[in-house]
């Protein structure tokens, strides 16, 4: 079994729906071990969007690498994913983050996450379930991560797992 961390986002339509709906569906693929709270984030890179819903989960899983993101990709497809700009609004983004401490370099995967470092809405969740998680090639944990990181967007958390992965709330 390993371990893989992944990075959920929604800023289209039923934005939580779509997180809940992800859930279950990783579910499909292995043990959900770990979830965060839910956060609103500001949209990184492309800005003229719609704020974040954000989460990261670790999924325990014996799914591996390859096939789990081609897992990921056809939940993203099924909730209607379109990709037509970098950065653009998405009903759905699931990213592999990090799988045990596998260094992945595949066409269409990459883990550890190329820009995981680099993004608040990312490292905040991870560092509330994980702050001691290390990254495989930076040798250095999640709360060094956070605490090095220049992104200075806003994260705001809104919901604790499991709450906003009910199905019974609007």
């Amino acid at each position: 079994m390993a371990d893989a961390w992944i990075g959920l986002g929604s800023n289209l339509g039923p934005r939580r729906e779509h997180l809940r709906a992800a859930l279950s569906e990783l579910r499909r693929l292995g043990h959900v071990s770990q979830a965060s709270s839910l956060y609103e984030t500001e949209p990184v890179g492309f800005t003229e969007q719609d704020a974040f819903l954000n989460a990261v989960v670790c999924l325990s899983t014996a799914v591996p690498a390859q096939a789990l993101m081609e897992g990921l990709l056809a939940i993203e497809a099924g909730r209607g994913r379109i990709r037509n700009m970098p950065n653009g609004p998405r009903t759905l983004d699931l990213d592999l983050l990090l799988y045990d401490q596998e260094i992945i370099d595949l066409p269409g995967l990459q883990v550890p996450h190329p820009r995981l470092h680099q993004r608040r809405f990312v490292l905040v969740p991870l560092h509330e379930i994980a702050p001691r998680l290390p990254h495989p090639t930076l040798k250095r944990n999640v709360r060094e991560l956070l605490g090095e990181l220049h992104d200075s967007s806003l994260v705001v958390r809104i919901e604790e797992y499991p709450a906003w992965a009910a199905h019974d709330r609007p």
